[in-house]
């Protein structure tokens, strides 16, 4: 077989692919550490830095934490000097920093919520149920878990004054999450709508909660909100403030998901109704599905947020997770434990806003290869 000269050209245009990265085991450790760590003199520079200061802070805070720390169960306070953390301040304190003041003979009503709640977790992260059995699943669980807690339906009611601790940080976080999303694309969807009176409504309903910060919502939503009520009319302060959490995060992830629909090609749109598809079988089996795949990292963002701002709780009487923390170093038999009290407040916080972002990264990897 011949091959024309201009066909021969043509084939000089496609050029080799450039060789991927060699794996580690072929380019050695030393290799490895020289490409990556000390590549150049600035590299090396900020290398010896970095090693300085783990050898520096590293040290100190394995000692303090586990070497020298204080592990004993006692119910009071360990008299001798000790140089590390007293652990036994989170063992005593750790009832209350869970669940607040909730009465201990109805301990195990909380204890089964948080056994359900975390098995659905589980099964969302191993995807073992289908995507809208899932949905359907996390939309109708806070329910049960919220009558198991409160009561109800043959239990015992349970003031929610009484509730505290992680259990009313994750309630407010997860109750967020599950109706802001939802609503957030449905204000996306009305502030791109050609109705003018839903534009317009939309519109005005995100700007006027992303001009305010969270804190003003949760004052408007728990001093301002009973003078507007009807006489006679009371809703408890802890369904305001989730109601204030639900819309401001409603707002945000609004502008996100409209940033996800922005980037979808108006072609696609005149494509699909040049067949004759509808304007709603348009927007829930094309356009949606693809703008929401844009913005998942920033709606995992969103989550991890909302659920660090329940920490604001506190200022209009809520003692979440953080609050309690605070509540129990000031105990007096236990003064002089603030730090074990945050480091641990801090490592339960990372823990969960760290499984969500890797939650997060594992559905935009999942996506890209779909």
């Amino acid at each position: 077989m011949t091959i024309s000269p201009d066909a021969s050209k043509e084939l000089h245009v496609f050029k080799p692919m450039p060789d991927l990265p060699a794996p580690l085991e072929s380019v050695g450790i030393i290799g490895w550490l020289k490409g990556n760590l000390f590549s150049s003199k600035i590299n090396s520079l900020l290398t010896f830095a970095a090693l300085l200061f783990l050898w520096k802070a590293v040290p100190p805070l394995i000692s303090w934490t586990i070497i020298d720390a204080t592990w004993s169960l006692s119910s009071t306070p360990d008299p001798t000097p000790k140089t590390g953390a007293c652990w036994t301040f989170i063992f005593v304190k750790f009832r209350v920093l869970m669940v607040g003041l909730y009465p201990q003979e109805l301990l195990w009503r909380p204890i089964l919520a948080f056994v359900i709640f975390g098995v659905v977790c589980v099964l969302t992260a191993l995807r073992r149920l289908q995507t809208r059995l899932l949905i359907a699943l996390w939309f109708f669980l806070p329910l049960p878990l919220f009558f198991l807690i409160n009561g109800g339906i043959g239990l015992e009611i349970v003031e929610q004054s009484l509730w505290g601790g992680l259990m009313l940080s994750t309630g407010l976080a997860a109750i967020g999450i599950i109706m802001s999303i939802p609503l957030g694309i449905l204000l996306a969807l009305g502030r791109r709508s050609n109705m003018v009176i839903v534009k317009s409504l939309c519109i005005g309903i995100i700007e006027s909660i992303r001009g305010v910060p969270l804190i003003t919502i949760l004052f408007m939503a728990s001093v301002m909100l009973p003078i507007f009520l009807p006489r006679g009319m009371n809703i408890n302060n802890l369904l305001r403030v989730q109601i204030g959490i639900i819309l401001f995060s409603s707002a945000y992830i609004a502008e996100v998901v409209r940033g996800g629909l922005q980037a979808i090609s108006q072609g696609q749109i005149e494509a699909a109704a040049s067949i004759g598809l509808k304007n709603w079988t348009i927007t829930y089996f094309i356009v949606l599905p693809q703008a929401l795949r844009h913005v998942i990292p920033s709606l995992i963002g969103r989550c991890v947020a909302l659920f660090k701002d329940t920490s604001l709780v506190i200022i209009v009487g809520l003692l979440d997770f953080l609050g309690m923390i605070k509540a129990s170093a000031q105990d007096p038999e236990w003064l002089g434990y603030d730090a074990e009290a945050y480091v641990f407040c801090a490592l339960i916080y990372w823990i969960i806003c760290f499984s969500m972002s890797q939650y997060g990264k594992s559905i935009e990897h999942r996506n890209q290869w779909s």
